[in-house]
């Protein structure tokens, strides 16, 4: 077979014993026929074994002379001898065919399957054309696995940059060309919702410090000396506090604390039993609970509200925040809903689906964990750079102007009404907003006290 660089058209036939010399007098016709097609570079026949139902194999290769004659070759005479012996012969003739390089002969095993080895799709191509995968069972090399783990991050044209870059400098442009059909371009809108939340959360609250301490090496222990100098500095500084109190009419006289604990985070009074403290005892008057509903004050118990105290106190609230930290995204996610509802409510005659209210605040959502996440880098590099603490104080703040009026311009691209009706609307949706973050964080507060 003369060597070039186009692709094979190989076609397996599967024929019963009764029309085996039929059928290979069709095949042979069929490929005298097909060297007359100058897209034909050279075609060969040749037997192999039986198979394990006792039918005969025969192999076709058609070397092509490029892939631009491809399609055209499979969809003219690469079918029409399949067609013809279906026709003649019916199910005594079984077809297979395969996309092949020339190079791929003997890289493919002999009983390598035809057929897409995800879906099982017939395979035309070195795709499958229907679930996308690479018709080569080779093994994938190391540098492949690199380049398909970091290739949309280092290609610029990629799905990943053609998402970020209209989200966080093209105001609703994502939202209103999902709405358009323009999507495969772009990243799936809760696929892109997750990683940007995934990577806020990660860089917000992961400390390496704490969760990675085995690769760090311990800090010196303290010695006596240095020990007994931090706590005459915060005792200092508690009786400065003490003073200032005094002076301002605050506490009297009679109610200065009776004793100072000083602890790594800091200092604290105890006052005396009079009632005021800083530490007061969880002390839950059942009278306080008489007022709430009832489904609200079978669950709010004065036992269980005094147990939620008395765990908060024993850490300082350390697992109290943990576990809100750990609750705040899926308050986020109970928050989409409930906002879409009011979008729906506020636009009551746009004739848009819910799903497509869900979608801006999808998007929206997105955009401020990609600007929370940039923010928050942009001052931990300003820290180890030096820059003079003014600089990123200004840029947060014009960031946070920035996610204000982003969300108005998104309403106007999205719903295209006027400036004036939007920016009524705007600020209903931020006022509804406002409510629904207090809410869902209230509830993320309540559901972390009752899991610690």
């Amino acid at each position: 077979m003369t060597s070039h660089s186009g692709p094979i058209y190989e076609v397996t036939f599967f024929v019963a014993p009764d029309v085996a010399d039929e059928c290979e007098h069709r095949i042979e016709e069929h490929a005298r026929r097909v060297l007359l097609d100058p897209a034909v570079a050279d075609c060969t026949i040749f037997a192999r074994g039986n198979d394990d139902q006792g039918r005969l194999r025969r192999v076709c290769l058609h070397s092509l002379t490029g892939d631009d004659v491809l399609d055209d070759f499979i969809d003219g005479p690469g079918s029409e001898l399949e067609a013809q012996l279906g026709a003649e012969f019916g199910e005594l003739v079984e077809v297979k065919s395969r996309i092949l390089r020339e190079d791929q002969l003997t890289e493919l095993l002999p009983e390598a399957s035809p057929n897409c080895l995800n879906c099982g799709a017939r395979l035309r191509g070195q795709y499958c054309g229907t679930c996308g995968q690479r018709s080569r069972s080779r093994l994938i090399s190391l540098w492949e696995l690199i380049s398909d783990a970091f290739g949309d991050l280092l290609e610029i044209d990629s799905r990943l940059w053609q998402t970020l870059v209209p989200l966080l400098i093209r105001p609703g442009r994502l939202t209103h060309d999902y709405l358009q059909g323009r999507r495969a371009r772009y990243m799936p809108p809760f696929r892109m919702y997750l990683v940007l939340s995934v990577l806020f959360f990660v860089i917000a609250f992961f400390d390496p410090n704490e969760e990675l301490g085995l690769l760090f090496e311990p800090e010196p222990e303290t010695t006596a000396a240095e020990e007994a100098a931090e706590t005459a500095d915060a005792a200092e500084q508690a009786q400065e506090v003490i003073d200032e109190l005094t002076e301002q009419g605050i506490i009297t006289e009679d109610e200065l604390p009776t004793e100072l604990k000083i602890d790594e985070n800091g200092f604290r009074f105890t006052f005396d039993e009079d009632g005021t403290e800083a530490e007061s005892d969880c002390n839950v008057d059942a009278s306080d609970l008489e007022e709430l509903p009832g489904w609200l004050a079978r669950r709010l118990t004065v036992e269980r509200l005094q147990r939620v105290c008395e765990r908060t106190r024993l850490d300082d609230g350390e697992g109290l925040k943990d576990s809100l930290v750990d609750n705040i995204p899926a308050a986020l996610i109970v928050l989409l809903p409930l906002m879409a509802f009011v979008l729906k409510a506020l636009y009551p005659l746009s004739k848009r689906y819910y799903v497509e209210h869900l979608l801006f605040f999808v998007h929206f959502h997105a955009f401020f964990f990609l600007m929370l996440t940039l923010q928050i880098l942009f001052m931990r590099l300003s820290g180890l750079l030096g820059i003079p603490e003014a600089i990123p104080i200004l840029t947060i703040v014009i960031t946070s102007f920035y996610i204000a009026i982003y969300l108005f311009v998104s309403m106007r691209r999205v719903y295209g009404q006027g400036r004036i009706i939007t920016f009524l609307k705007y600020i209903a949706l931020v006022t509804a907003y406002s409510m629904g973050f207090a809410l869902t964080m209230l509830g993320a507060l309540a559901i972390a006290a009752f899991s610690i």
